[in-house]
C-alpha cells in the first residue's frame, strides 16, 4: 500500500545567502514523494488448552497489509516463548506471513534458565507423541485465526530453531497437512524413522556442518528416512557453522555460536523455500 505525502521546503531554510534564486522558485519546490505505509506489527497472545493444561502462543502479523497470506507455525528454541524469541519471529514475519509462535510447555511452565529449558525440552524429546500433540494443536490454533487475522488457511507451514527444528520435523512426521517445514539448526534424529512415510510436506533442513550436537550419523539417518519415504527434501550444510548459528545470544565457541553471515544465508533460504511453495 502506497500513500502520497506532500512535502514542502520551509521558507526559513531557503532565506539564506545564496538561495535568492531558489526563493523565486519556491512555488515549484513542492515535492510529491511516495513512501510505504508504516508497518504496524500486531503481537497478540493467544491462549488455548490441551486437556487441563493452558498454553499461550503469540500471533504476529503486519496489519498494514490487508491481504491474506501464508500462515506459519514458529517453534522457538528450548527456552520457549520468550521476548527474544518472539522478537526473532517478528523480524521474520515482515509483510509476508502470519506467524504463530507456539507454546510447547504451557503458560505456567516457562523455563527460567537453560537448566530448566534442558529438562523441559528433554521431556518432550523423550515423548514424541506428546510433542506431536502439542505442535499439532498449535497448527490448529493458527488455522482457526482465519477470518480474525489475515491468514490463508490453505497455505500453511512451519519452521523452528534448535529444539523447535526437531519439533517442526515431528509435525511433518505426524502427517500434518502443511505445504512445507523447515528445521533451522535442529536435531534430525527420529526414534521411529518409519514415520517418514506419513510426511506430506516438503522438508528443508538448514544445518551447521560443524554442529557438535547433531552427529553425522543423525544426518545420514535423516536423509535415508526421507529417501525411503519418497519425500521432497533438501539438507543445506553451512561450512564453519556450529549449533544455534541464528541465535544472537549463542556464545559458546565451537559448540553453539551465532554466525551473522550464515544466519543471513539461512533466512534467505527459508524465505525462498516458502516463496517457492506459496508464491511471492
Amino acid at each position: 500500500m502506497i500513500f502520497l505525502q506532500l512535502r514542502t521546503i520551509p521558507l526559513a531554510a531557503l532565506a539564506l545567502p545564496g538561495h535568492v534564486a531558489l526563493m523565486r522558485l519556491l512555488p515549484l519546490l513542492c515535492l510529491v514523494t511516495a513512501s510505504p505505509a508504516l508497518a504496524a506489527m500486531v503481537t497478540k497472545p493467544i491462549t488455548y488448552t490441551i486437556g487441563k493444561t493452558t498454553f499461550e502462543g503469540v500471533l504476529l502479523y503486519d496489519d498494514a497489509v490487508k491481504t491474506a497470506r501464508p500462515g506459519l507455525v514458529v517453534i522457538p528454541n528450548w527456552l520457549g516463548v520468550t521476548p527474544a524469541n518472539v522478537k526473532q519471529a517478528e523480524g521474520l514475519a515482515g509483510s509476508r506471513y502470519v506467524l504463530f509462535v507456539a507454546d510447547l510447555y504451557g503458560k505456567d511452565a516457562r523455563p527460567k534458565d537453560q537448566g530448566e529449558a534442558g529438562k523441559a525440552s528433554g521431556a518432550l524429546k523423550a515423548d514424541r507423541a506428546l510433542m506431536r500433540e502439542r505442535v499439532l494443536k498449535a497448527l490448529e490454533v493458527l488455522k482457526a485465526q482465519a477470518g480474525k487475522a489475515p491468514v490463508d488457511p490453505k497455505k500453511l507451514g512451519a519452521f523452528g530453531f534448535c529444539f523447535g527444528g526437531t519439533t517442526a520435523l515431528e509435525l511433518a512426521r505426524a502427517g500434518a497437512d502443511v505445504a512445507g517445514v523447515v528445521s533451522v539448526h535442529g536435531g534430525l534424529d527420529s526414534p521411529t524413522p518409519a514415520d517418514g512415510k506419513n510426511i506430506k510436506a516438503k522438508v528443508l533442513a538448514l544445518h551447521g556442518a560443524d554442529d557438535p550436537f547433531v552427529p553425522e550419523k543423525d544426518v545420514q539417518a535423516f536423509e535415508a528416512e526421507l529417501r525411503a519415504a519418497g519425500v521432497d527434501w533438501e539438507v543445506v550444510r553451512y561450512g564453519n557453522a556450529v549449533h544455534s548459528f541464528t541465535d544472537v545470544d549463542a556464545k559458546l565457541p565451537g559448540k553453539a555460536q551465532y554466525n551473522a553471515a550464515v544466519a543471513a544465508r539461512a533466512y534467505a533460504r527459508l524465505h525462498a523455500f516458502f516463496g517457492e511453495l506459496f508464491g511471492g
